[in-house]
């Protein structure tokens, strides 16, 4: 099936390229008149808009009048933020009136609290308070407790965070202080390595020029560097500690916001303003390399921080059966004021009759039956109470922190390499993780390892890369690498398998080939150091470091770089060229070029660059164009990301005239990109290519692999990155999320369904009954969506408007647009059906991935999800620019490698590699998902089982409020005798082992589909609970009638009758849950004969005279149960009980797993030949490969702009002012991962 390239240059909607945010402006709301500004300065807009106010070296000047704000009822204070950063809940004082506030927002909790209250009102009260009270405090405290452990563990990251030491100029010199002592307007010195304590305005630094390079993966998960840069002004004038005392300039910028990519201000000196953008400004959360020493202004601090603004709310996430939880326990509560009523009732008529005609029951109380009933009502309420069960959410809570414990020993989940195991870093949401729907994931860091690997090439119409022998032909299946031991230059991690390109390049006899890796090691931007024998490369992106050390390693190696030469050594020779011009790259270009004068005089222009662009500007005389073409489909359809390389000659006369316009672009004052772009394409033109590389953005291990089992387990998975398209696109065939029959579509293509679909909507007849909503791909098949951020915008209607525009709309200028024919919605119901829209078609796709999308754009693209398709969401990454997103999704995960922990610090589970997220969702999720649901539906049915004997008894007893049970026998069912074996089934259960989990991924559809626990099972549960103590109370009650024991004594009083009904009820609950149970151990048959034996030991004991003896008002059963079961017909009485209660069960299971089997029943009865499938290896599967020709443009490059400027400027090499010390002339120290 044939597709278009991604190429949105051609269309008239929003740049691919450019990452677009949605609480900016956009195109149409720029100011018309911003050409007109004087270049580098701000527009009047502009300075109107900077409001924010900052004092260098002075601290009273954030306090003054001006800058307080309200922020509770009178009550002001300064809106500057101080530098320290609180994530935790509570603090000493607020910890136990919160916490309980919170705890009491539960339904169950409050109804509990209300009934220890009437407990304790002697005319209601039927139960001792203790029998409220114990159960209570033991729900309180253990929540309490485990909400203690969570908040000190924020409260020690805190600290630790707020306690690092940053040097603050103070009193004249600069002083050690801690990160939360810092305010806005101190300067600060940072050292390399130094995490960046706030959002600092950069002074100066030891490099020259005042370069600064810093690390951004806390932000971005990229590990490349960044340059920022100081002013000249403050570069020259701000060397000394002396001249950092003495300056006083004043600083206007905008408010803080969470935009990452954009910094608007000015700074105010004596009596000149200066400009000031992103490039001067130091990030918070970034570090600080390859600078020995810098100096910075603090502009934002604290929770005024980009960092800190774009990590989102903090939301408190709740599962699905939490929900359902509660809305089951109002169920019952309603159930159980009916049930009251009506017993209240039957009490107010039967004392009219029955009660107030015996004199044996006259009680000294002269009430009206009414006053009795009601007196009644609250009496049942208690006896009832445990229809609502207060122990279940203690239960809840153990079993959850027990599934926690298992995910954080899984030795599976254990990444050796970084000592890092998986981490629950919370212990409500296991059983969410069984029913996630969609997955939303970063790319850099999270599906790739931000690693480039050359992996092949074609030079002059020959492909090399494959397993070959220096001879050419194939190797066999000793694939040995390349050795690369006499070049002593040679990366040691390099590895390459094709031995014939290696002897082609010693033996100097294939000229291509020499051409090809010479241009390699001269035509890039990357800064190298010499270090301990040793050269370092530092790249503007993987890509290009990866190409360059490729040419290291074949013996063209890149050795230094001035203003205007590069030296490399080719095959052992030392060369220096001179740099004529450098083209950079750039996202419209899509290539580079160096324009060099080799030793011997010539002039030639090496370029790089996308097939797209280069075969454009190919020489007609050009050889290798159709086989080079072949070889780059080849690389695409192994998803490779490819370049093409191409050279040209110039004569010195062409070279001069050029060079000419080049000078003058250089300098023009206007629209100089645009200039500098025209030069380019004239001198960028008939060239001859050479060939083509192709390199390998590595992915994770198993990320393909993980991909498609999610899939089998219908669990949707998108892609959100702020990669650009091109990137995206490739990586998402090399996780084989998009395969070759996909349908993709593009912004365009959406954008113009979406319309269709609105105007069609637009033009219904008013009134007209809503159609069922048509599908937007009915023709089927599998399709994909690539959407970039500017392309979303574009379809949500995701635009605000700036203030200003609104006070001009406000005073009529330009009125809102209303009409249909207008770009925007007609109102707020418009825009939210464009919205829903949007996800119905998404989700008719089997892949999306949205690329240039900001964090922002990434939270709201999950919460649409959420919010028009109910769907349980999980988000997963491992930057800043991903927490945002994790913090809205239903579950988020991050990534704990080498791109920092702010991901993992705001997830709610955390693990190493992205392989391990399949074991996490179909072993781990499934399993207590299952668990839950199973324990969820035993623990309704064994309450109702329990509590409904009231109801039976009450017919018989006056309804008057009576036990049908000891006292003791109420407090202890739910603590000793039936609680254990459940809890086991809830933490260790498993229908299936984790192997046959992995390999079977449509076992985990129940979960999606929520069909183990709704409000279905909850009213089986019910009816099987009615039909339990149906059973339970009236086979001994008939058994009691009029019987006789065989020593003449009478067994049918009603404490007997008690003993009798709850051991028939222990030994049917605790063998209902062993039938329910799937995996057995020692413990489970442990617990539940433990449970039954335990039983009958406290019965014993609490029944025996010595107990009475002391106690005598609490133990009034004396010597009921030695002499109750003793009587043979009694334990006859409670097997039939147990039998005819486990009868019906034993037979609808046995019918249900013959007749209607589920996936789970089917894999069971087979479980043994399953689980020698699973053991034996897996054969191996060929390698991923795409057969379309269509789609190549998988270009490897920088998306961002490279070092080209400081290059040719010098501003990275040239001297330093005298005032300072010197430095190298080259950059220190490549990136090493590190974490916070």
């Amino acid at each position: 099936m044939s597709r278009r390239r991604a190429d949105s240059h051609g269309s008239l909607g929003p740049d691919d390229e450019v990452v677009p945010y949605s609480d900016d402006e956009t195109d149409d709301e720029l100011e018309p008149s911003i050409d007109e500004q004087p270049e580098g300065l701000p527009s009047v807009s502009q300075l109107s808009d900077l409001n924010w106010q900052v004092k260098a070296n002075d601290r009273s000047f954030c306090k003054q009048p001006q800058f307080q704000k309200k922020f509770f009822l009178c009550f002001k204070r300064c809106k500057y933020a101080g530098n320290a950063i609180r994530t935790y809940k509570y603090n000493v004082i607020t910890f136990l009136p919160l916490n309980l506030y919170e705890q009491f927002k539960r339904a169950a909790n409050l109804y509990f609290l209300a009934l220890l209250i009437l407990q304790i009102i002697p005319e209601i009260t039927t139960l001792p308070w203790y029998t409220t009270l114990v159960p209570l405090v033991l729900v309180l405290g253990i929540t309490a407790i485990k909400d203690l452990v969570d908040d000190l563990a924020r409260h020690r990251m805190d600290k630790e965070i707020n306690n690092r030491k940053c040097e603050v100029l103070l009193n004249g010199r600069f002083q050690e202080c801690r990160w939360m002592q810092i305010q806005v307007g101190d300067v600060v010195r940072l050292k390399k390595n130094d995490f960046i304590p706030a959002d600092i305005l950069l002074l100066s630094s030891s490099n020259p020029n005042s370069l600064c390079y810093v690390e951004t993966a806390e932000l971005d998960g990229e590990t490349n560097l960044k340059f920022k840069m100081g002013l000249k002004v403050t570069h020259e004038r701000l060397q000394e500690e002396s001249q950092l005392q003495s300056f006083d300039a004043l600083i206007e910028c905008e408010e803080p916001n969470n935009r990452l990519d954009k910094f608007t201000g000015n700074m105010l000196w004596g009596r000149e303003r200066f400009p000031l953008d992103l490039d001067n400004m130091l990030l918070r959360g970034c570090k600080v390399r390859n600078t020995d020493e810098c100096h910075g202004l603090v502009i934002y601090a604290g929770s005024d921080t980009k960092i800190m603004r774009n990590g989102g709310k903090t939301r408190f996430k709740r599962t699905k059966i939490d929900y359902l939880m509660n809305y089951m326990v109002y169920t019952i509560f309603v159930l159980l004021i009916l049930v009251c009523a009506g017993l209240a009732i039957g009490h107010t008529y039967w004392y009219q009759d029955v009660g107030s005609r015996a004199w044996y029951l006259y009680d000294g109380l002269n009430q009206t039956a009414s006053y009795r009933g009601f007196l009644s009502f609250w009496g049942y309420i208690i006896v009832l109470n445990t229809m609502v069960p207060i122990s279940l959410y203690v239960s809840v809570e153990v079993i959850r922190l027990g599934q926690s414990k298992f995910i954080n020993w899984d030795l599976q989940m254990y990444y050796s390499e970084k000592d890092t195991p998986a981490k629950a870093r919370t212990t409500t949401l296991n059983e969410q993780l069984g029913q996630i729907e969609y997955i939303f994931s970063d790319k850099t860091g999270t599906l790739t390892q931000n690693i480039m690997a050359f992996k092949k090439c074609s030079i002059a119409g020959r492909v090399y890369g494959d397993p070959n022998n220096p001879d050419g032909s194939p190797m066999g299946h000793d694939k040995r690498p390349v050795d690369f031991s006499s070049n002593i230059f040679a990366e040691k991690k390099f590895q390459f398998y094709d031995h014939h390109l290696i002897s082609c390049i010693q033996s100097k006899k294939d000229k291509d080939v020499l051409e090809f890796f010479k241009l390699l090691s001269l035509c890039h931007t990357v800064m190298v150091e010499q270090r301990e024998d040793d050269l370092v490369y530092q790249a503007a992106s993987p890509d290009e470091g990866a190409l360059v050390t490729a040419a290291r390693n074949f013996g063209f190696v890149f050795l230094s770089r001035t203003q205007d030469t590069i030296t490399i050594s080719e095959m052992g020779t030392e060369t220096t060229y001179e740099m004529l011009a450098l083209l950079d790259f750039n996202s419209d270009r899509k290539r580079m070029s160096i324009i060099l004068r080799f030793p011997d005089g010539k002039i030639r222009l090496y370029c790089k660059g996308a097939d797209t662009v280069i075969y454009e500007r190919l020489s007609p005389n050009s050889k290798y164009k159709d086989v080079t073409q072949e070889a780059l489909d080849v690389f695409a359809n192994e998803t490779l990301r490819t370049l093409c390389l191409c050279y040209k000659d110039i004569s010195r006369a062409d070279f001069d005239a050029w060079s000419r316009k080049y000078k003058e672009a250089s300098i023009a004052m206007r629209n100089r990109e645009e200039a500098l772009d025209e030069v380019y394409e004239q001198i960028e033109k008939d060239l001859l290519l050479i060939g083509a590389t192709a390199i390998e953005d590595k992915l994770q291990d198993g990320v393909p692999e993980t991909i498609a089992k999610l899939a089998k387990a219908d669990i949707k998975i998108w892609v959100l990155t702020g990669d650009k398209k091109e990137t995206a696109e490739n990586i998402g065939f090399s996780c084989q999320l998009l395969t070759d029959d996909m349908q993709i579509y593009y912004g365009e293509d959406v954008n113009e369904k979406l319309s269709m679909r609105q105007n069609s909507r637009r033009n219904e007849p008013l009134g007209k009954p809503k159609k069922i909503k048509e599908r937007f791909f009915p023709e089927g098949g599998k399709n994909a969506l690539i959407i970039t951020g500017g392309w979303l915008n574009e379809i949500l209607y995701e635009k605000k408007k700036k203030r200003r525009r609104l006070r001009l709309r406000r005073l009529g200028k330009k009125p809102s647009p209303t009409s249909p024919q207008d770009s925007q919605p007609m109102n707020d119901h418009e825009k939210e059906l464009r919205q829903q829209d949007f996800v119905d078609m998404a989700c008719e796709c089997g892949a999306v991935i949205c690329c240039r999308v900001t964090p922002k754009q990434k939270a709201n693209v999950v919460n649409l999800v959420k919010k028009y398709k109910k769907a349980i969401t999980l988000s997963i990454g491992d930057g800043a620019n991903d927490v945002n997103m994790i913090k809205t999704a239903d579950i988020g995960v991050g990534i704990s490698g080498q791109e920092g922990m702010q991901a993992v610090m705001s997830s709610d589970y955390a693990f190493a590699q992205f392989r391990y997220l399949q074991r996490l969702l179909l072993v781990h999720g499934r399993w207590s998902y299952i668990r839950m649901c199973k324990f969820l539906r035993y623990f309704f049915y064994k309450n109702f089982s329990f509590t409904l004997v009231h109801f039976w008894y009450s017919f018989f007893s006056g309804y008057s409020s009576q036990v049908a049970y000891e006292d003791w026998f109420i407090t202890l069912y739910n603590v000793c005798y039936s609680s254990l074996p459940v809890l086991l089934v809830g933490l260790l259960d498993q229908d299936v082992n984790d192997k046959l989990s992995l390999m079977f991924p449509k076992l985990y559809l129940p979960g999606q589909q929520g069909t183990l626990f709704n409000y279905k099972n909850f009213f089986i549960s019910l009816f099987h609970g009615i039909f339990t103590s149906l059973i339970i109370f009236f086979i001994p009650y008939g058994a009691f009638l009029q019987t006789m024991g065989q020593d003449g004594e009478a067994p049918s009083d009603y404490q007997s009758f008690a003993v009798v009904t709850a051991s028939s009820l222990i030994i049917t609950v605790n063998l209902q849950i062993s039938l329910d149970t799937s995996y057995w151990t020692f413990v489970n048959c442990f617990a539940v004969l433990g449970s039954m034996a335990i039983y009958f030991g406290i019965m014993f004991d609490i029944h025996s005279a010595g107990i009475h003896v002391i106690f005598p008002s609490a133990f009034k059963f004396t010597g009921v149960a030695s002499n109750a079961l003793r009587q043979p017909y009694l334990w006859l009485t409670i097997i039939l009980t147990v039998g005819i209660s486990l009868l019906p069960v034993i037979c609808i299971q046995f019918l249900c797993k013959t007749i209607w089997p589920s996936v789970g029943d089917e894999l069971q009865r087979n479980r043994r030949k399953f689980e020698r499938q699973a053991e034996e290896p897996p054969k191996e599967k060929p390698t991923f490969q795409r057969g379309a020709r269509s789609r190549r443009s998988a270009y490897a490059f920088s998306h961002s702009r490279g070092y080209a400027d400081l290059i040719s400027t010098g501003r990275s090499i040239r001297q330093k002012p005298r005032a300072r010390r010197d430095a190298p002339e080259s950059i220190k120290e490549a990136p090493q991962a590190e974490n916070i």
